[in-house]
């Protein structure tokens, strides 16, 4: 049995016993989280969500992505700017699929 779900502007195909690395969701490691969102269960497809549908996980990490550097700069302006971002995450080890 497989689900798509939608959380964090994305969508993800999932099963159960799947871990899977999104974007942060509130929520301290060891909780439940429900995902009502669930565009597609094995054939059932949604208008735009399957009524009745959710997908249950629990929050395996709460962390931050590695490093990337952003570098701006304007060739003969001596403008020149860096800065770096870490992007936090969430991951979440799927455990019931309903619907």
């Amino acid at each position: 049995m497989f689900a798509i779900i939608e959380t964090g502007g994305k969508q993800y195909r999932v099963q159960e016993n799947d871990f899977l690395f999104i974007e942060k969701v509130e929520g301290e490691e060891g909780n439940d989280v429900v995902f009502d969102r669930v565009l597609m269960i094995n054939e059932t497809v949604g208008a735009p969500y399957v009524q009745g549908a959710k997908v249950t996980a629990k929050v395996v990490k709460q962390g931050k992505a590695s490093k990337i550097i952003v570098y701006k700069y304007k060739a003969k302006k001596n403008y020149h700017k860096k800065q770096g971002h870490r992007q936090p995450f969430t991951k979440v080890q799927i455990t019931k699929i309903e619907g």
